[in-house]
């Protein structure tokens, strides 16, 4: 068997395709935004909340305007992972069609070879537009003012090897799947589900995407970044695509960053 164009499987001269996945028109679609919103709520309220038990053990941690490593760490996977696990339980809730197969069906996910070199390929040619685009942003804006939130947040600190790890896998690998469940999960679907063009689904998840990070000088940059990882998604009709993308975009600013924490870089 080997893998057919559009993802499924050849058998012979006879494809088998992907399982199709039908719209449901604007009350699947309010739905699946539903479960886009409530999953944006819990990001913001667990952001907070998860600072809670280190206020309550050290009353003072947050008087120099810097969070000890631990607290930086659960801020970086909490609130996204259980966003996403959040994004994942209301699908299988709300989402449209049979439950039985309904989050893989709703969200686009399959697992073969072929959608994982799209990704991969997607997110190693995204780098040829996103290393030159974030140059000449640190040329524009300047470098102190060019890093990322994480990349600020950690700026100058020294870790241990196990939070290094952690924060090095966190945004390499966690950071791109719990995002890609949202934005080109959850939010892609419920605009399919309104019959949207297929390209506007990528604009406007792209732009979402982008300004829901919260990083106002930052938005073009990311606009640029999220490109490919919309493309890989767009082309593959598959959530996983997208997903391997991102990490693929991820990985180096993730050994930049275990790279300044253990100070080898």
């Amino acid at each position: 068997m080997e893998p057919g164009p559009v993802g499924g499987l050849r058998t012979g001269d006879t494809e088998v395709a992907p399982p199709a996945r039908p719209a449901g028109g604007v009350r699947a679609g309010l739905g699946m935004a539903l479960v886009f919103v409530v999953a944006q709520l819990v990001m913001l309220v667990s952001a907070t909340l998860v600072l809670v038990p280190f206020a309550i053990a050290r009353p003072g941690f947050l008087e120099d305007g810097r969070l000890p490593p631990w607290p930086l760490l659960a801020l970086l996977v909490v609130p996204t992972a259980l966003a996403a696990l959040t994004a994942v339980a209301g699908t299988a809730l709300l989402g449209h069609g049979p439950r039985r197969g309904r989050v893989r069906r709703e969200l686009a996910v399959r697992w073969n070879w072929r959608d994982v070199g799209t990704g991969v390929a997607f997110g190693f040619g995204g780098l040829l537009l996103t290393i030159p685009a974030a140059a000449l942003w640190a040329a524009w804006v300047g470098d102190d003012r060019a890093g990322s939130a994480v990349g600020d947040a950690f700026a100058g600190r020294q870790l241990d090897p196990l939070p290094a790890v952690l924060v090095f896998l966190a945004v390499w690998l966690v950071a791109p799947l719990a995002e890609e469940v949202l934005f080109r999960g959850v939010l892609w679907r419920a605009l399919e589900h309104w019959r949207w063009n297929r390209w506007v689904v990528f604009a406007v998840t792209t732009a979402v995407f982008s300004f829901a990070h919260l990083e106002l000088l930052r938005t073009p940059l990311l606009l640029v970044l999220s490109i490919p990882i919309g493309l890989a998604r767009l082309f593959s009709d598959n959530l996983l695509a997208g997903v391997v993308a991102h990490q693929v975009n991820n990985f180096l600013p993730a050994v930049g960053l275990l790279l300044a924490t253990t100070g080898v870089g």
